[in-house]
């Protein structure tokens, strides 16, 4: 009888349930399973550092809706990738994490790249974490692992493969491989729910469904698309679900900020936000009110019931499957009256002039001949081609971009979640690359990010990645610097400088393109040239430090209200009686 190892268990597993795709990093304890990769169809990409795996893993699996698989080696290996499951915990990805591990016959030897619980430290940022013991056992828990990942909220899970059992033999007979998981009823809406929510979209004024990381798959936005065109009501994303609509779509509302710019530019807020796989938090304004107004009726469709009345009680809780309300709704909807809101839909499609006219009059380049990020983003977003998807990366030099951005389709653009992770672009634009071969990838990142994972332009060019990386160059961390300009004064400034670096010929040292830009004349025609390129390629773009975003201001809060101590990023903290020092 044929005996195999446990390395080519776990490619053969992984195999059977449909992964062709694995991001890694090389280490010893995984060598019987990288090298059973090529007998099973399994291609792998290799990067430098094992957090860009993760990251890597998790944009592959937005991408196509399918798990991403990141196999690192045991201990620093581990501990490398530990941020990427956070992220992956943080914005619900489905990601399977493997890692080696010393012997389970030397625990407590004081042996190499051990002597810590990486189970025990996976737990909390996982659905579900687990070591293997005996070869036999791979194929069935690597099944179970896959489907955790997938079923309901999706979200990281891990397993731990010692080394005794990733190199221990077991009968061949003896190991049944995994099946596809049988097709798994999703949670649908309660036949009433759906009735009181045709109701009360039916009686609102300003009705608007946020879409986010629950409707970002294919079916689902088929589906919205498809009651959006019917109820004729606005469709607006979150981060997560940018491109969900077309950006010309009658019904696409853009960015979920559009609402609170509605309310204040217009005086016209929502009366009704529908939260369609949408969680409340800091990117929908928290608790300020700005994007979902205190006096709107609120609906939360969610299939994770953890998330529903978070920040508030909702007016209507559905705990289901996106894909499956929609269809209801459709269902319960094709014959009840809808009334026509093309002037609301208009309105919230018209918000961003009010961003663009702030900036427009602005010079493209400074009295010392240095770019506005404005202008720079602006022209960027023009250059690139229609068909790329989008990976970014940074504080102030993505939320430039974002207003000019197209997405092809959802789940083509992937960018800073909850975590507010820096460093992940790089990760996240070979995961997007891997998933849509050879079709054109942009990262677009500030200068600050752009180090944490500078060498993945070597994974880029070793792995022929068609990404133009670009880059906001201010010598600066700049969200940082500005913010430290509001709260303590220009005068009072640490940790936040950088050099002016030339990371164009760190991408050429490693094999790429790169151009150095430092007149917005030049941009254009710069970034065409990097697209036309078959190797990864970088633009560093020079751009004025002193132009600060107005989302910096808008993080730090009101710098003038009394009785608060104001702070970066979250709400003030109320100190009764504290004034501030002029």
């Amino acid at each position: 009888m044929a005996e195999i190892n446990g390395g080519v268990a776990l490619a053969r597993s992984l195999r059977a349930l449909g992964v062709s795709e694995v991001f890694t990093l090389h280490g010893g304890h995984l060598d019987s399973f990288l090298v059973a990769c090529q007998d099973n169809d399994i291609r792998l990409t290799d990067t430098r550092h094992e957090a860009s795996a993760g990251h890597a893993a998790e944009a592959y699996a937005r991408a196509t809706g399918q798990v991403g698989v990141c196999v690192i080696t045991a201990g620093p290996g581990f501990a490398n990738a530990l941020t990427s499951f956070v992220n992956a915990w943080l914005d619900a990805t489905p990601v399977l994490f493997i890692a080696g591990a010393p012997p389970l016959r030397e625990v407590a030897t004081n042996p190499l790249q051990g002597g810590f619980d990486q189970v025990a430290m996976a737990a909390p940022v996982t659905k579900w974490a687990h070591r293997i013991t005996h070869v036999e056992r791979i194929p069935d828990l690597v099944e179970k692992a896959v489907r955790l990942a997938t079923s309901g909220r999706p979200g990281p899970v891990f397993l731990e493969m010692p080394i005794d059992i990733m190199f221990g033999l077991a009968d061949e007979a003896d190991l049944a491989m995994p099946r596809l998981p049988a097709m798994a009823a999703r949670p649908a809406p309660a036949p009433a729910a759906v009735d009181r929510l045709v109701e009360l979209l039916q009686q609102a004024e300003r009705p608007a469904i946020i879409a986010g990381g629950g409707a970002a798959n294919a079916k689902a936005a088929e589906l919205l698309r498809q009651f959006a065109e019917l109820s004729t009501i606005p469709v607006l994303e979150s981060n997560k679900a940018a491109g969900i609509l077309p950006s010309d779509h009658p019904q696409a509302g853009g960015g979920s900020g559009n609402l609170a710019i509605a309310a204040m530019a217009h005086k016209a807020p929502a009366d009704l936000v529908v939260l369609l796989g949408a969680r409340t938090g800091l990117f929908l304004g928290g608790r300020s009110g700005a994007v979902i107004p205190h006096a709107a009726k609120l609906v939360q469709i969610d299939i994770d019931e953890a998330e529903i009345g978070r920040l508030r009680a909702p007016d209507l809780a559905i705990t289901a499957d996106v894909a499956e309300t929609l269809s209801a709704l459709l269902a319960r909807g094709a014959d009840a009256p809808w009334r026509n809101r093309a002037d609301w839909c208009g309105m919230l499609q018209s918000c961003p002039q009010l961003f663009r006219a702030a900036f427009d009059k602005a010079p493209v380049e400074n009295a010392a001949g240095v770019i506005h990020p404005y202008h720079a983003a602006r022209a960027v977003a023009e250059a690139l081609s229609p068909d790329t998807a989008i990976a970014w990366d940074g504080g102030e030099a993505p939320a430039w971009f974002r207003p000019f951005a197209r997405t092809p389709a959802v789940g083509l653009s992937a960018g800073t979640g909850y975590l507010g992770c820096l460093g992940i672009g790089q990760g996240f634009s070979i995961g997007l690359s891997r998933a849509r071969p050879r079709a054109p990838v942009a990262l677009f990142l500030g200068d600050g990010a752009a180090g944490f994972h500078i060498a993945e332009f070597d994974t880029m060019v070793r792995h022929r990645l068609p990404v133009t990386t670009i880059v906001f160059n201010n010598a600066c961390w700049g969200m940082s610097q500005h913010g430290q300009e509001l709260v303590f004064g220009r005068q009072h400034l640490a940790a936040v400088k950088l050099a002016q670096t030339d990371y164009q010929d760190v991408a050429r040292a490693f094999g790429g393109h790169g151009e150095k830009v430092t007149r917005f004349a030049d941009i254009g025609p710069a970034i065409r040239r990097a697209q036309a390129q078959e190797l990864p390629s970088c633009i560093n773009i020079i751009v004025d430090p002193d132009v600060m975003h107005p989302v910096t201001a808008a993080m730090v809060g009101d710098l003038e209200a009394e009785g608060q101590i104001p702070v970066p990023y979250y709400e003030n903290i109320p100190i009764p009686g504290y004034r501030k020092k002029g």
